[in-house]
């Protein structure tokens, strides 16, 4: 069983956790007529942790291991509670001091999570010169050369009168000791800079997250901020804008050398893959492949390999259906020409944050990890040979969304909850939480 501890500054505050315990053999019926749930997780070896019925009604993998790999226990681990006082968090980013970045969606805030909690909003985000009344923070990553240059990058939108503007890029240079961020400079705000109406809530379908290659390149997932539907605005699949989309440009925000699309008469030449709904993560795995997790509609969920040009067809094929029961455009899971996800989740479980693991431990080896938000889960799902081999859930008796998953450089996994529920707004409770895991084989 894991193990829970607490930050010395916060042990007298936080009450003690509750053991995970297995799950009932046959978990509630899923309620088909509203929304996917929050499952009761299983954990019998070799089943799928989740019994619930697909949304769609027929099994659609297009391989035996694309869904419901079978469950396997891996390891214990300890927990220790860094902070507990967030508001609405989005990403982190573990600084060489071993303290943490953290960023808040709305107002956007930078805070700095040391022995101490949570330091007070970082000044220098006017730096933007935005013309709107208050600026979101949605993803925050640090320059390979960060001990020396002190750079970071993040991804931010512009919010007035309830209407959230497309994300843009930005880097700044952290200045820890003073609490601020100097040097702002925007790299990129991705068109149309107002792709949505008053009905999506603050930061909907936005994207966001950030991935810097080997190669030296930011690459950045955007969302295509339609509004749902069974016939949703194929957006993603043009290339004159940068909705729903992964885009690769340079640390000075230009188009990076060698895309696809350069040239392409009409094509945004930012472009390097198309064809996305919500993204959510974003990140590199130990062999160098780009992984991408995103929302699907009701069910359909997304794993994705990242591959250079490639169509991973949204709204036109999906293993998932619309809000209100209905087919998604034709109902196809497949068409010629666009890629499959490595894995998909139906029911939604709502994939957040994703890491792969770097550390010691042979236990979580080979094993990726995603935070779930609807489906208040840290899931594990072990990779071999491209294809997920198993899958566990992990602090389930938190019963928390859980919004960003990252790997530290000290071998240990920093995951972070969402105190919101689907909205974001300025009231949304503080009670985000830090969290640091460490397996214990």
């Amino acid at each position: 069983m894991k193990r829970l501890l607490f930050a010395p500054s916060l042990a007298l505050f936080l009450a003690p956790a509750v053991a995970q315990t297995p799950a009932p053999a046959t978990p509630p019926a899923y309620n088909a007529g509203g929304l996917p749930r929050t499952p009761t997780y299983g954990a019998v070896e070799g089943q799928p942790i989740d019994a619930r019925a697909p949304e769609k009604k027929t099994d659609t993998r297009q391989f035996p291991q694309q869904t419901r790999a079978p469950y396997r226990h891996a390891s214990d681990f300890k927990t220790t509670v860094l902070a507990d006082n967030l508001h609405a968090t989005w990403a982190s980013a573990l600084l060489p001091s071993g303290n943490v970045l953290v960023t808040e969606r709305l107002p956007g805030a930078f805070r700095i999570v040391g022995k101490n909690g949570a330091s007070a909003p970082l000044s220098g985000l006017d730096g933007l010169k935005v013309s709107t009344p208050m600026t979101g923070l949605l993803d925050v990553v640090l320059d390979p050369a960060f001990a020396s240059n002190r750079t970071i990058y993040f991804t931010y939108f512009e919010y007035h009168d309830k209407t959230v503007y497309n994300t843009a890029v930005a880097r700044a240079v952290l200045d820890e000791g003073a609490n601020a961020i100097r040097s702002v400079r925007v790299l990129l705000k991705t068109l149309p800079f107002v792709p949505n109406d008053q009905t999506l809530s603050a930061g909907t379908k936005t994207g966001g997250r950030i991935a810097i290659g080997a190669d030296g390149f930011l690459y950045v997932v955007t969302g295509d901020r339609d509004n749902a539907g069974s016939r949703p605005w194929a957006v993603a699949q043009y290339l004159d804008t940068h909705l729903g989309k992964v885009l690769r440009i340079t640390k000075e925000g230009k188009p990076a050398p060698g895309n696809p699309f350069t040239g392409q008469a009409g094509a945004l030449p930012e472009i390097w893959a198309t064809g996305f709904r919500s993204p959510e993560g974003l990140t590199f795995a130990p062999d160098g492949g780009l992984y991408e997790v995103e929302h699907g509609p009701r069910g359909g969920d997304e794993l994705n390999l990242i591959k250079k040009g490639g169509n991973y067809g949204w709204p036109f094929i999906s293993h998932g259906i619309d809000y209100r029961s209905a087919p998604i455009g034709e109902g196809e899971v497949a068409r010629p020409g666009m890629e499959q996800p490595v894995y998909f989740w139906s029911p939604s479980t709502a994939p957040g944050g994703l890491a792969f693991y770097k550390g010691p431990s042979k236990a979580w080896a080979g094993s990726a990890f995603v935070g779930m938000l609807n489906g208040r889960m840290l899931s594990r799902i072990k990779l071999v040979g491209g294809k997920v081999v198993e899958e566990e859930a992990l602090l389930t008796d938190m019963k928390q969304r859980i919004r960003d998953v990252r790997m530290g450089s000290d071998g240990a996994l920093y995951v972070m909850t969402d105190s919101g529920g689907t909205s974001i707004t300025e009231t949304t409770p503080a009670t985000g939480q830090l969290l640091k895991l460490v397996p214990e084989k």
